[in-house]
């Protein structure tokens, strides 16, 4: 007999059991193990309501309905369930992670950070992984990649972390950090995806399209591989396809800018000015005070003959970020172009392909590259 039918076949003997004696307390909490151990959820969480409304769940049985919850995706409950341990005094990591895991699913992401002590972090390296990455995800740049070299120095050989630690050190712009730990995540799509951006930024789009391409074979859902793929598709001068990629890449993400500024250009460089546009207005609505996006418009707006407002937008940009391409490029348009906005576009359209320093690159590499931001 195989190792299911055996299971399958206990919570058979269980269930016969408690026909027989439906109010035994303990064989309730053997069957709702048994069909657990099943994967029948349905019939666990029954099992569960059923001890309870005979006698308080013990911790190991509460435990087991939060772990039922989890599976069928019930966040909420399955958040309640843990809390309610917690409170009761069962402080152990399991619980803490299974509680943090939950109330990040639910996307309460200050709780789930608050809910990890430096002991469960230390304790289970998935606990650490979900920390980094929480961490991340709240903007907290300085204490993230702080915490991610301790707990990386913890569980150096955990795929999930070196993984997340990997992607983090991309957005704080440790190449060294990021490029070693991809190297341990060895096939996970985020690790391919870092590798993938490092590629890239070394200017080997072929590598790195190869590597975004073998991410999204394993994980289709993955923003940041979309991104980059159509980037490496912008620099190669595919347009078309690079603003289907980025597109795609911005919509999963929703609030990377980047994206959506790099998306705009492509369908600008493919001779759409209007969508472009609507991808710049679509990172401005995420931040008012980005200066790329003012600096986007402002050339879309010369190149449509908007000579006045081009004018505005790029002194906004510039007010907003000195350091901003998008507003010296508009800046450098307005002022090649003495004004003329046919002037400008031909300026422009010939910009776009004539190498603009001694490495060959050309002004479409340096826009594919402000979605790497």
């Amino acid at each position: 007999m195989n190792q299911t039918a055996a299971a399958q076949s206990r919570h058979d003997r269980l269930a016969a059991l408690l026909a027989e004696d439906p109010d035994n307390v303990a064989l309730i909490a053997d069957a709702a193990e048994a069909a657990f151990a099943e994967e029948r959820f349905d019939a666990a969480e029954e099992l569960l309501d059923r001890h309870a409304r005979l006698r308080p769940l013990t911790p190991q049985a509460q435990h087991l309905a939060g772990l039922v919850a989890m599976r069928r995706l019930d966040w909420t409950r399955a958040a309640d369930l843990y809390a309610a341990l917690l409170a009761g005094g069962a402080d152990a990591p399991p619980v803490r992670f299974n509680l943090a895991w939950s109330l990040a699913m639910a996307k309460r992401f200050d709780e789930a950070l608050a809910v990890l002590d430096t002991a469960t972090s230390a304790a289970l390296p998935q606990a650490a992984q979900l920390e980094v990455q929480l961490l991340h995800q709240l903007g907290q740049f300085d204490l993230a990649g702080e915490r991610a070299r301790t707990l990386i120095s913890l569980h150096p050989e955990h795929r999930g972390l070196n993984a997340i630690v990997s992607t983090l050190a991309i957005d704080i712009e440790d190449t060294d950090l990021a490029a070693r730990t991809a190297r341990m995540a060895g096939d996970h799509p985020d690790a391919l995806t870092t590798l993938g951006t490092l590629a890239l930024s070394e200017d080997d789009p072929t590598a790195a399209a190869e590597l975004f391409e073998a991410a999204l074979a394993r994980a289709p859902g993955a923003p940041r591989a979309w991104i980059g793929l159509g980037l490496t598709r912008m620099l190669g001068g595919d347009q078309a396809e690079a603003a289907r990629d980025l597109d795609k890449g911005a919509e999963m993400f929703g609030t990377h800018l980047g994206s959506w500024i790099a998306a705009g250009w492509a369908h600008v460089l493919a001779g759409d000015r209007a969508a472009g546009r609507a991808r710049f207005e679509k990172a401005l609505a995420l931040d008012d005070n980005f200066g790329e996006a003012q600096g986007s418009i402002a050339v879309v707006e010369l190149l449509d003959g908007h000579v006045e407002e081009a004018r505005r937008r790029t002194a906004i940009a510039l007010r907003l970020d000195r350091e901003s391409f998008s507003a010296a490029l508009a800046s450098m348009l307005i002022a090649a172009g003495e004004g003329n906005s046919a002037r400008a576009a031909t300026i422009f359209e010939t910009a776009l392909h004539t190498p603009i320093g001694a490495d060959g690159k050309t002004l479409a590499h340096s826009l594919a590259k402000l979605g790497a931001r």
